[in-house]
């Protein structure tokens, strides 16, 4: 009896983490790629304190809900998505929203290795980690006036009822978002997200295709043309009579 208490306690005690044992493993890809992210449902998202920002506490990702988007940094890249699980949008350090950059580094579940040491209720370092180039064409980004953050958007809710079978294709995602999440993007740099059309993918290469070797013919002895003499031979000369001249007798 003791021993099955026990085990009951282990089951019972695994089944809160089942969210944080998602795979989050990243895969390369195009534009409205997979990145690896396999969200069985829609996940729980938390207010970061004093932020327009949604975090994932039960998540072994750094996956972020800001303006409308879901965000994701894996791998030193950041993406972007309408929905909870892709496919995703690659996003240039240049583009990324201020407010997404200015997330404490507290909240990050999965912070990359160079993250260690930094403050952990301040941003991350971006402008040492992507250099002076990148610090100075996003100047500021890091000084704001923390009282007059501006309200989260409204998480969409509405894709809870879309899990596993039923989750939608690429086609289909925005005609649900359009019927069902009504609010507009303010950040001028979502926004531009959601206007971009996404890049078709690039086409494959194709190899070309090796051709069959064509058999070599052995090469034709050379002959002298048809009443022509043949050569002397070498070391003897062969004296051939002026035309016209006769013998004597």
């Amino acid at each position: 009896m003791r021993y099955l208490s026990i085990a009951i306690c282990l089951l019972l005690g695994s089944a809160p983490s089942a969210m944080a044992q998602v795979s989050v493993g990243i895969g390369i890809g195009l534009p409205g790629m997979s990145i690896g992210i396999n969200l069985p449902a829609y996940p729980q998202l938390t207010r970061v304190p004093g932020y327009p920002v949604y975090y994932a506490p039960d998540l072994n990702s750094n996956y972020f809900f800001y303006d409308g988007l879901y965000w994701v940094y894996q791998g030193d890249t950041w993406y972007a998505s309408s929905w909870y699980n892709g496919p995703w949008r690659l996003v240039g350090p240049e583009r990324v929203p201020v407010y997404v950059l200015r997330i404490p580094v507290r909240y990050y579940r999965a912070p990359p290795m160079y993250f260690r040491g930094w403050q952990p209720d301040a941003p991350p370092r971006w402008g040492t980690h992507w250099g002076n180039d990148w610090q100075q064409q996003r100047q500021g980004w890091d000084q704001w006036n923390r009282r007059a953050a501006p309200a989260p958007a409204p998480l969409p809710v509405y894709q809870r009822q879309y899990q596993g079978e039923r989750y939608p294709q690429a086609p289909q995602q925005q005609q649900l978002r359009n019927q069902n999440y009504h609010y507009q993007p303010r950040d001028a740099a979502v926004r531009q997200q959601f206007q971009e059309p996404a890049r078709p993918p690039a086409p494959a290469v194709r190899q070309p295709t090796p051709q069959p070797m064509q058999p070599v013919r052995p090469a034709q002895p050379h002959t002298e043309p048809s009443g022509m003499p043949p050569p002397a031979p070498a070391g003897r000369a062969r004296c051939t009579p002026p035309t016209g001249a006769k013998g004597r007798g």
